[in-house]
């Protein structure tokens, strides 16, 4: 399900309650109910995404906006949902450069608790909105576990495509890959194509098959020589043509 990203602006942060179309927006209040009472009252089940699941636990929770570009602070007893946007999430390396190492959207939860990699950095890299929930929460709630398993595993099997992307021998095939992946997991169906709603840097698209950027720039050239891709809005654009891959991905795109 894809959400709209929030307006930049907004001078007071959005309500749970109104992270999905046509919602109304209550009015922020600090209660937390308690694990018991929500384990008694939602049925997963009843719930087709985690969003709508916290919408209905946390109806008048406010959710913390962070600008495209933003950092986002982690913390080592809270656990951070993304309801809107998405996050980069990358390490540091001891020359100074990024490596990225996963992208979380709608859904997903990022945060300390949940890796080993040290240092662990988060950005934001369109205009996000994130819910914050405590560890001691989390580990309250058997809903709130089974929620968070579900989009775990999400994660878990976007890290392993990611490494399975490092047995490619030629880089071009690592970069195509890489993008079919993006608009797999991220991509807007749209007259002209799959189009790719983030603005990933010839550095960052780098890092993220090994690689230089010199090499990515270059490729992407080639693929726009192919007719594989256009770039619109500096974003990048699939084209669907049974003659390109990206074809291949239109029905399961249009199920979801």
């Amino acid at each position: 399900m894809d959400i709209a990203i929030a307006p930049k602006g907004r001078s007071n942060p959005p309500l749970l309650a109104g992270s999905l179309p046509g919602r109304t927006l209550g009015t922020p209040v600090s209660a937390i109910a308690t694990s018991a009472a929500l384990n008694a009252t939602i049925d997963l089940r009843k719930h087709q995404t985690f969003i709508q699941l916290l919408e209905q636990l946390y109806r008048e929770r406010a959710l913390v906006p962070f600008a495209a570009g933003r950092p986002i602070p982690l913390r080592s007893n809270e656990v951070l949902i993304v309801c809107r946007g998405i996050v980069q999430l990358f390490t540091i390396q001891h020359d100074g450069s990024e490596t990225l190492l996963g992208l979380a959207g709608p859904s997903m939860p990022i945060g300390l608790p949940l890796t080993t990699v040290d240092p662990y950095w988060a950005t934001a890299l369109t205009d996000v909105d994130v819910l914050s929930l405590p560890m001691v929460e989390i580990e309250g709630s058997s809903v709130l576990m089974a929620g968070m398993f579900r989009n775990l595993t999400l994660r878990m099997q976007q890290a392993e495509a990611w490494l399975a992307l490092s047995g490619k021998r030629l880089v071009a095939d690592r970069l195509k890959h890489f993008l079919l992946m993006l608009a797999k997991d991220f991509g807007h169906v749209e007259p002209s194509g799959i189009r790719i709603p983030m603005r990933l840097t010839h550095h960052q698209l780098a890092t993220a098959i090994g690689t230089t950027r010199v090499t990515v720039t270059r490729l992407l050239k080639d693929f726009k020589v192919e007719g594989w891709l256009t770039i619109d809005q500096r974003q990048i654009v699939l084209q669907l043509d049974p003659r390109f891959p990206a074809n291949q991905l239109l029905n399961p795109m249009a199920q979801r």
